[in-house]
């Protein structure tokens, strides 16, 4: 049969996350056998299987296997998105296990699902009812990105709500899956095992500790008395983290308490990890199946669904899925740990044939509700859903955005007496992190650039950001600090290149720019104290960033020796990097992407016009081309290099995560690009730059807060990252401010054009 069509939005192509077999596990085993029903129920489906990989390279994996995922290796996950994305897949399903995914509690998924636009929904094989704080996070983390929570039990869905808060609407109950089988004698079957003439007791899965197997035992004497020939059948592989951990030395207690009870002839372990049809074969030649399991929240079990679908009569301890799938007298359900309990229903179930029967019948009818391929149509119709409810995105006409007025509102929010902090938790500052003084020397910067604040306001700012980079100067390190927590203490004695570059840059700019004599000298005596460190620099960003900063010095002071020695010493280098990794369809400075790119053109393009070289700005003009055309997305609009792309040797840039300062270092260097040469493409290409904080991105989505001067810090996947740190709303302002006086230069060079005409 082919998946439904009828509806807004016929499902065709899905991708499955979870263990697969060769793999050992339970969960392996389930993951398998949904994809089986799958493509059984609906043969028109494609399957995309990404399986966890806990030891790469061990297992073959079958064809059915699209991808691997190494366990611990958050590459993967990352790469797997990708993949995901690339493929076609209309819908995630994910088979969630604690303990499969890297990471803590396996946070790592999250960093997948964070990275995908797609509906996910998310089968949970386990669900605590006293999480720890990671294991919280982490399920928390699942409900906000899931379309869909899928539970196996009426119980999980109690707990999600009740520990969790999870939106009732976001959950959907589907049983786990068991085979389609006739039911039959057991006596059938049972040579097979060689238990020919003997009443058989079986408990199957991995073996540990919370398998009770103990109570059983224990409880085997009292059985026995009325029944010697009685089999317990202990089977299953001891779990593979207890054999790491021990060996088999639990197994071997289980065989010494076997023979102090005098019962050892009637325990048989098998000791094997059981291939699927085989283990149906077992049950069915069993005549009670028993799960004494000690954890009351177990919510799913596998093998009790199993027994259940080939018509086993059970005793059970009253653990949360036993005590849904055996009410209403589909099985007989004892306390945890009540040996006798165990005993005297055992012995009764085996001394009357005829109530054993009868709820072995009763067993089986409920099974006919939970066969795989109604587990199949259940889960297509939650896609289905999942993916009808997506927003459809409409096209939207390109637009020219109406510049922001520049607004200091969220730049106080964030700031105190010592400076600009460096990130927040929605609006507000989360003082945890502290500050650096990358963002003071933004903030130095934009108080120069907003033009419309009263002086005493100016005043203020300008003097404590300008202290916050004061402070940080580290004489003997001849560095400048970068991160400062929040009591006020130096997280390191000297900060990154890039931080000290850009703090150059903002001494520079602020020496030129600030609207008071005594700021600019101030800014001056600082560039002149501290500017000979740039020399040492070596990263491509950090001498950028000097000689953004030696550009401005050079206006404010011309000829000024230091700024004009920094300018004479890097652009030389640049141009060998592009030179050695330059390719027909590469024409960039290093062999990947990173951050800030269009400093570098920006760079280039100020020191060319500062040295009066033609072949600096040419350059200059000719990667800004390169890199804004990579920033482009298919519908023609702004797309910021996301931080995936960044280290992926000649890699093509990949969509998200964007952030705020890509956009605002392409309306810089398109605003250098301008005045170099004058040209109307380079307005219009920082136009559409900046219409990405106004919502002309992938995501239709406005970053700007527009009512205070926000911006939050990204577009991811799923929508807008809320937080609105530093960083971001420093590029908004900083990009208000810069748009504000390139609209009033274009303005004025259209009119002298139309002059002069």
């Amino acid at each position: 049969m082919t998946v439904p069509t009828d509806g807004p939005s016929p499902i065709n192509h899905i991708a499955l996350i979870g263990n697969f077999l060769p793999r050992k596990c339970g969960l392996a085993t389930f993951t398998t056998d949904v994809f089986t029903a799958m493509r059984g129920r609906f043969p028109d489906l494609t399957v995309d299987v990404y399986a966890m990989d806990d030891f790469p390279g061990r297992y073959a994996y079958p064809p059915e296997v699209t991808g691997t995922i190494p366990q611990n290796d958050l590459s993967a996950y990352v790469a797997t998105a990708r993949a995901i994305e690339a493929s076609g897949a209309q819908a995630i399903w994910v088979q969630h296990e604690y303990g499969i995914y890297g990471g803590p509690a396996g946070e790592f998924l999250l960093g997948l699902l964070d990275r995908t636009t797609l509906p996910v929904i998310v089968t949970l094989h386990t669900i605590l009812e006293k999480p720890n704080v990671d294991e919280r996070r982490v399920m928390e983390g699942l409900l906000r990105r899931a379309a869909k929570i899928v539970v196996m039990a009426d119980r999980g869905a109690d707990i999600l709500q009740r520990v969790y808060g999870a939106n009732p609407r976001q959950l959907a109950m589907i049983p786990h899956g068991v085979p389609d089988r006739e039911m039959v004698d057991p006596d059938t079957l049972k040579g097979e095992f060689g238990w020919d003439g003997r009443k058989v007791v079986l408990t199957f899965g991995l073996l540990a500790p919370n398998k009770g197997i103990e109570t059983i035992i224990e409880a085997l004497p009292a059985v026995i008395a009325h029944h010697p020939d009685l089999l317990y059948v202990v089977l299953g592989a001891t779990h593979p983290n207890l054999v790491a951990h021990e060996g088999e030395a639990y197994r071997d207690r289980l065989k010494d308490l076997a023979a102090s009870l005098g019962v050892s002839d009637n325990v048989r372990f098998v000791n094997s990890f059981v291939e699927h049809d085989e283990l149906l074969r077992y049950l069915q030649a069993a005549d009670i199946y028993a799960t004494p399991y000690t954890n009351p929240a177990q919510i799913t079990s596998g093998t009790l669904s199993y027994a259940v679908g080939v018509g086993k009569a059970v005793v059970s301890t009253p653990y949360a899925h036993a005590t849904e799938i055996l009410a209403d007298g589909h099985g007989v359900l004892v306390d945890f740990r009540d040996v006798a309990a165990f005993a005297r229903e055992i012995d009764r179930l085996l001394t009357n044939d005829r109530d054993r029967n009868r709820l072995s019948q009763r067993a089986y009818a409920r099974g006919r509700t939970m066969i795989w391929p109604r587990l199949a149509e259940a889960a297509i119709a939650q896609i289905r859903a999942s993916v009808a409810a997506r927003p459809t995105r409409l096209a939207k006409p390109a637009i020219t955005p109406k510049p922001l007025a520049p607004d200091l509102a969220a730049v106080i929010r964030m700031s105190d007496s010592t400076g600009m902090l460096q990130h927040s938790i929605f609006s507000i500052p989360d003082r945890r992190h502290g500050y650096c003084i990358d963002d003071n020397a933004r903030a130095l910067m934009l108080m120069s650039a907003i033009p419309d604040i009263d002086a005493t306001t100016r005043d203020k700012w300008m003097t404590i950001y300008g202290s916050f980079l004061q402070y940080a100067w580290n004489p003997e390190a001849r560095r400048f600090r970068n991160f400062m927590n929040f009591d006020r203490t130096w997280c390191e004695e000297f900060g990154s290149e890039d931080s000290n570059g850009r703090t150059l840059w903002a001494l520079g700019v602020t020496a030129r720019d600030a609207h008071e004599r005594k700021h600019r000298d101030w800014a001056t005596a600082m560039f002149d104290l501290t500017a000979s460190m740039a020399f040492e620099l070596g990263s491509p960003r950090a001498q950028a960033f000097a000689m953004l900063g030696a550009a401005a010095m050079l206006e404010a002071r011309p000829g000024h020796v230091l700024a004009l020695q920094i300018l004479q010493r890097f652009p030389d280098g640049l141009l060998e990097l592009l030179a050695e990794t330059r390719r027909p369809e590469w024409q960039w400075f290093e062999i990947v992407l990173a951050y800030d790119n269009a400093r570098l053109p920006q760079a280039l393009i100020r020191a060319g016009q500062a040295l009066e070289r033609d072949d600096l700005v040419r350059c200059g003009l000719s990667t800004l081309e390169w890199i804004v055309g990579q920033q482009t997305s298919p519908e023609g609009r702004f797309r910021a290099v996301g931080t995936e792309s960044f280290g992926r040797p000649y890699g093509a840039p990949l969509q998200f995560d964007q952030q705020p300062l890509e956009a605002q270092a392409t309306v810089d260097a398109c605003t250098a690009a301008f005045e170099a040469t004058g040209e109307r493409r380079w307005y219009d290409e920082a136009m559409r730059a900046y219409g990405w904080f106004l919502g002309a991105n992938d995501l239709d989505m406005p970053l700007a807060s527009t009512d205070d001067g926000g911006c939050f810090d990204g577009l991811m996947p799923t929508g807008l990252n809320r937080n609105q740190g530093a960083e971001s709303i420093l590029a908004l302002q900083l990009a208000s401010c810069a748009i504000s006086g390139l609209s009033k230069l274009a303005e004025s060079v259209s009119g002298a054009s139309r002059d002069v005409a």
